[in-house]
C-alpha cells in the first residue's frame, strides 16, 4: 500500500492559539517539509487574508523539489458561481498546482450554518470542484464533519462525496473536524466509505480533542485510506492535530508501510524542532519519538536493562527517527545509571555509593539534576574529591534601589579569594543576578579569560512549596553557553538570591573547567 502524506502545518497548525508566523517563517518550513519528502504541503487560505496570500504571491511552487503546494479554499457561496466566486477564481492566479476545497457534508451544518438546501450545498460542491479541475487544478476535496454527517445521515454524506468525485475530485478527504469520534466508530465508516468509491483515493483529517487524532489516522489507513492528512508536532486549533510526525513513525516503523527513505526518517527529531522554534513553541520534551525525553531511561531497573539490550525498554531503536539514548540520574537512580552518566561526562565516579547517596540527600533538598548537567558533574566531581572550586567566597551584598523616575538599579559587591588573592568587585546591573554576575566576572575573569566567551542564555525559577507563599523555597535552573555547547545549573534554597548564586557559580566553573558537554 502506498500512503501519500499531506502537511497542513503552514494552514491548520497556524489556527493554533498564540501562533503567527511572517511569510519568510511560512517559506523557511515550506522548505524543511519538502525535503522530508512529502507530497503535498497546505500553505494557507489566501482569500482569507493578506499574509497567506503574500505568500503564494512570494514563492514559487517550481522550487519543491518533492512536495507540491496546496491553496485552501471554501465551496462557493450559494446562489453564486464559481466563474464569479473572488475566492476561487483567485487560484488560478497562483502557481500552487493543487487546490484543497472545503465543503459541508453535515446536513445540520448545511441548514444551520450556510443557510441552504442540501441540494444547493452539493451544487456548490460540482460547480467549484469543476470549475478548478477544468482549469488544470489538481483537486482535492476536504469533507468537513463528515463522521458527524454520516452518524446523523449516512446517504447525505455520501452523496457529498460523490458530488465531488464526479466533478472531478482525484481524493475524498474525510474530515473528523470536531475530533471527537473514537477508532472503532471511524474505522468502521472509513471501511464503508473506502467500498462505496474504489475508484477515488480516500484520505483522512483528523483532530485531537478526544485524545484519538493519531490513532484514528491509523486506524484509517488500516480501513484503506491512503492519503493522510497532519500537522508537525500536531500543532492546531483547539487541542490541535493529528501529529504527522507521530504518525509518518507509527506508519513506517509499526505498520510496515514505507513512507520515506530511512534517511529522511532520521531527520524526524531535527524537523520537529525546527517547525517548533519558528512558531516559537517550546518543544514537548515528552513526545513520542522525537521529545527529548522519548528514549530517556531514569530508574535503575531500566537503566540495567537498557545497558544489557536496548529492546528491553526501548520499542524502536531512537537513531531512527534522529533521536538519541539519555540516562538522567536522580533519586530512583541505581548505581549502573551513576556510572553511565558519569562515563557519559569523562568523570571517574570513585565511591559509587557516595556519589548516589550525595544525589539522593540533595534531591530531598528540592535540587534536580535531569536538566542540570553541569552542576550534576560538579556534584560528582566533588563528592570524588576532584573538583577545585574557582574562587572562596567571604561575603556578596546586593543593593536594590528604586530612582526618581520610576528607574531601578542593583548593585552588587562581591570579596572573595581567588587563586590565592583577595579580590574585592562592584558592578551595577539590571537585576540582582545580572549585578552579581558581573561583579564576580570582574573579580575572577583575569585569573580565568576563559569566562569572556560564557553568558547566561536561560534562567528559570520554580516554587517547590507554595503553601509557603513568600517563604517557600525556590529552585533556579541556569543555562549557559559559550556560543559552541549549552549547559544547565541548578541552586536551591529559601532565598532566591542564594539559589540564583548557586547555580550562576555552577555555570561558570563548569564552563571554565569541563572538558566537554554532553546534554
Amino acid at each position: 500500500m502506498s500512503i501519500k502524506l499531506f502537511d497542513t502545518t503552514l494552514r491548520d497548525g497556524t489556527q493554533r492559539e498564540g501562533v503567527s508566523l511572517t511569510t519568510e517563517d511560512k517559506i523557511r518550513i515550506a522548505r524543511e517539509l519538502d525535503s522530508l519528502g512529502l507530497h503535498y504541503i497546505e500553505a494557507g487560505f489566501p482569500a482569507s487574508n493578506p499574509k497567506d496570500l503574500d505568500f503564494f504571491e512570494s514563492f514559487d511552487a517550481s522550487e519543491l523539489e518533492n512536495a507540491r503546494l496546496v491553496a485552501f479554499t471554501r465551496a462557493r457561496r450559494p446562489g453564486g458561481s464559481a466563474a464569479n466566486d473572488p475566492a476561487t477564481t483567485l487560484l488560478l492566479q497562483l502557481s500552487a498546482p493543487v487546490v484543497c476545497i472545503v465543503g459541508k457534508s453535515w446536513k445540520m451544518h448545511v441548514e444551520k450554518v450556510l443557510r441552504t438546501t442540501p441540494e444547493e450545498n452539493l451544487e456548490s460542491i460540482r460547480d467549484t470542484v469543476s470549475y478548478l479541475a477544468s482549469a488544470g487544478k489538481e483537486v482535492l476535496f476536504d469533507a468537513e464533519h463528515y463522521f458527524d454527517g454520516f452518524r446523523d445521515d449516512p446517504d447525505h454524506a455520501l452523496s457529498v462525496l460523490r458530488a465531488a468525485a464526479e466533478a472531478g475530485a482525484t481524493t475524498l478527504v474525510l474530515c473528523d473536524t470536531n475530533g471527537g469520534t473514537l477508532p472503532t466508530e471511524l474505522k468502521a465508516v472509513v471501511g464503508r466509505t473506502v467500498r462505496e468509491f474504489p475508484d477515488v483515493e480516500i484520505g483522512i483529517h483528523t483532530h485531537n480533542d478526544a485524545g484519538c487524532g493519531v490513532a484514528n489516522a491509523l486506524a484509517a489507513v488500516e480501513a484503506g485510506a491512503t492519503h493522510v492528512q497532519g500537522t508537525v508536532n500536531g500543532v492546531g486549533e483547539r487541542c490541535g492535530n493529528c501529529d504527522l510526525v507521530t504518525t509518518i513513525a507509527n506508519l513506517q516503523l509499526k505498520m510496515g508501510l514505507k513512507v520515506m527513505d530511512d534517511e529522511r526518517l532520521k531527520r524526524l527529531t531535527e524537523v520537529s524542532n525546527y517547525v517548533s522554534e519558528l512558531m516559537n513553541l517550546t518543544p514537548d520534551t515528552h513526545r513520542p519519538y522525537v521529545g527529548r525525553s522519548a528514549f530517556s531511561h531514569k530508574g535503575g531497573l531500566h537503566v540495567d536493562g537498557i545497558s544489557r539490550d536496548p529492546a528491553t525498554y526501548e520499542h524502536v531503536p531512537p537513531e531512527a527517527v534522529g533521536n538519541v539514548r539519555r540516562m538522567p540520574v536522580g533519586e530512583l537512580s541505581g548505581k549502573n545509571s551513576i556510572r553511565q552518566k558519569a562515563e557519559e561526562m569523562g568523570l571517574e565516579t570513585g565511591d559509587v555509593t557516595a556519589v548516589l547517596s550525595a544525589i539522593k540527600q540533595r534531591e530531598y533538598e528540592g535540587y534536580h539534576y535531569e536538566a542540570a548537567d553541569a552542576s550534576l558533574a560538579l556534584l560528582i566531581g566533588r563528592t570524588t574529591g576532584e573538583a577545585r572550586p574557582l574562587f572562596e567566597l567571604e561575603t556578596f551584598r546586593i543593593i536594590s534601589e528604586k530612582r526618581s523616575g520610576g528607574e531601578t538599579t542593583t548593585e552588587a559587591t562581591i570579596k572573595l579569594l581567588v587563586k590565592g588573592e583577595r579580590a574585592i568587585s562592584t558592578a551595577e546591573g539590571n537585576g540582582p543576578v545580572n549585578a552579581l554576575d558581573k561583579a564576580l566576572r570582574q573579580a575572577i575573569g583575569p585569573h580565568y579569560p576563559e569566562l569572556k566567551e560564557i553568558h547566561l542564555s536561560n534562567y528559570k525559577v520554580r516554587i517547590l512549596d507554595e503553601h509557603r507563599a513568600t517563604a517557600a523555597t525556590t529552585r533556579v535552573l541556569i543555562d549557559s553557553t559559550d556560543g559552541k555547547r549549552v549547559w544547565g545549573a541548578v541552586g536551591v534554597g529559601e532565598n532566591i538570591i542564594e539559589a540564583s548564586w548557586q547555580a550562576l557559580v555552577d555555570g561558570l566553573e563548569y564552563g571554565a573547567t569541563a572538558p566537554k558537554i554532553l546534554r
